[in-house]
């Protein structure tokens, strides 16, 4: 099978797709498209790609094609990417999120539904040696039940462009990895969310840009969010700083070194404070990490014809999150998912 691509969108991200493409065997971009075509134009130079370059994907696909899009456009242009390209027959690889609004999310699963093609989401930050090994951790019963998790983010992230003037910048452009990690690690979905969003001295965002999150999972565990994207000094990881307690002990990652966690050691006599044995997470996955790791699944998936673990009809339940936390903090109220 050799999947021939149109890249849309030649912006910054851009090049990691492209890099990723170039190096597969069965993989070959025959175009590119931006709404300003000169992007195009300068990206396929600087890639030494020989390929036509379009302003219109629909004109892309129907002078190409192509059979796969990889849609690394702005947010707001990820609806029309999507249903364009499964309309015309094409599979879709995208960055998150999904789209901008729930709505509009739910209209890109039922084309996918229709049409029968894929939309898989760029979830980069599922796949890293550590993630993999503190969700293998919390799934191995090592601490029990898990009853709670915890993910604290705070970075302060100067990015100028579309992101400083975004209504809700901190929970439709970043929160959406943390709320997908936290599916991951704990492997439930959300019930019910209840946000507090708010935008503190000193942004430089004109949107709300830190938020604080409560939300009721499918195993009747909670999972609190607690970030800012303009917090200068004290700053986590990119992945966020995660805790779980569990029945029997407590896991910890910070979303830079391997996992470790601490779970009462059943040799000692009770205490007030129980004395506990500490375990270490295992190095057990091989996979490639970040994008390449995802986009490697994506191909895997699309090649043996089964949804992708980051396919629409799962990613739909972390956008759920996203939007029911906005909805949320519009509202004051608790929103049931």
């Amino acid at each position: 099978m050799t999947h021939k691509i149109v890249v849309a969108g030649c912006g910054g991200m851009a090049n990691t797709w492209v890099d990723y493409a170039l190096q597969r065997d069965n993989a070959e971009i025959v175009g590119l498209v931006d709404i300003y075509e000169e992007s195009a134009k300068a990206m396929a130079a600087k890639k030494g790609l020989n390929v036509p370059t379009f302003a219109n994907l629909s004109d892309a696909l129907s002078a190409t094609g192509a059979t796969l899009v990889f849609d690394v456009t702005i947010p707001a242009s990820h609806k029309q990417i999507a249903i364009t390209a499964m309309q015309a027959g094409c599979n879709v690889f995208g960055e998150k999120p999904m789209a901008e609004s729930y709505a509009d999310a739910q209209e890109i699963v039922a084309v996918s539904q229709a049409t029968g093609k894929r939309y898989s989401v760029m979830q980069n930050r599922r796949y890293l040696k550590q993630i993999r090994s503190f969700r293998d951790m919390v799934a191995s019963g090592a601490i029990g039940t898990p009853g709670s998790i915890h993910a604290d983010f705070f970075l302060g992230a100067h990015f100028g462009g579309f992101r400083d003037v975004m209504d809700n910048p901190l929970i439709i452009d970043m929160a959406i990895h943390t709320f997908d990690q936290a599916r991951f690690i704990t492997g439930t979905d959300p019930v019910s969310v209840y946000c507090h969003e708010f935008n503190p001295p000193g942004s430089w965002y004109k949107g709300n840009a830190s938020a604080i999150c409560i939300y009721e999972m499918s195993d009747g565990s909670v999972f609190s969010y607690r970030g800012s994207w303009c917090a200068d000094g004290l700053n986590t990881s990119w992945e966020s700083d995660w805790r779980v307690t569990g029945s029997k002990g407590g896991a910890r990652w910070d979303g830079a070194s391997m996992p470790y966690g601490e779970v009462v050691d059943p040799e000692k006599a009770e205490g007030f404070i129980r004395e506990l044995a500490r375990i270490e997470g295992a190095e057990s996955w091989n996979g490639r990490e970040g994008h390449w790791g995802c986009l490697d699944e994506m191909f895997a998936a699309l090649e043996e014809g089964r949804p992708a673990e980051t396919d629409c009809l799962d990613n739909i339940k972390s956008v759920a999150m996203v939007f029911g936390a906005v909805e949320s903090a519009r509202t004051g109220q608790k929103i049931m998912l």
